[in-house]
């Protein structure tokens, strides 16, 4: 089960982060949540989904819950919104833990990293147009020694940064987002991942 201490340490953790926002009116404002729960054996998990083969852009694709702001909307109200028509996970705002740094992506977007308290969460209805599948994944799953992997590629002179999480590399922008959320809110450790680059293939 998961405690009231691990969202007071993530909350504490992630208030000593001076928010570095990105102000591009060129690019497509967005928002994404890493929502805290638990996985099956009752361990402190997040919440990953496998975008729908459906989708025009970055199908099949890691990503975590989220979009595109709709005209009006704060931050705050994209990420629960499309959290709820994603996965069918609805919160409220008091259920915000804090906010990680914007992230400019290579698809015209700017995305602003949520991290929301979700608690136990069993009857998830991910929405089938978006998502092809939704996995609890356990927060020692960040901490794993070949992560964060750092590769090169000739179209770019930063690094690309992949996360190694079940079978599979996550790559940026979701590993950049989920690598400031372990350095950050689960250590305290108040690092920067705008300087981190994403394969060619997210940038379309």
């Amino acid at each position: 089960m998961i405690s009231t201490e691990l969202r007071q340490k993530l909350a504490s953790n992630i208030s000593r982060l001076e928010i570095q926002k990105v102000n591009n009116t060129s690019l497509k404002a967005a928002a994404v949540s890493i929502a805290i729960t638990e996985d099956e054996s009752g361990a402190p998990a997040f919440i990953l989904t496998r975008r729908s083969g459906s989708l025009r852009r970055h199908a099949h694709q890691w990503a975590l819950p989220g979009g595109r702001l709709d005209p009006g909307e704060t931050i705050v109200e994209a990420g629960l919104r499309e959290m709820e028509e994603e996965i069918g996970l609805s919160l409220s705002p008091k259920d915000l833990v804090g906010r990680l740094d914007d992230y400019p992506t290579r698809s015209g977007y700017n995305i602003s990293p949520l991290v929301f308290w979700a608690g136990p969460t069993k009857n998830l209805t991910p929405n089938p147009s978006e998502v092809h599948a939704l996995y609890r994944i356990p927060l020692k799953e960040l901490d794993r020694p070949e992560s964060p992997d750092l590769i090169r590629i000739p179209e770019s002179d930063r690094p690309v940064i992949r996360m190694a999480i079940m079978n599979d590399m996550v790559h940026a922008p979701t590993a950049a987002l989920l690598y400031q959320f372990r350095e950050v809110a689960m250590h305290g450790r108040l690092i920067r991942v705008d300087h981190f680059d994403q394969p060619v293939f997210a940038w379309r």
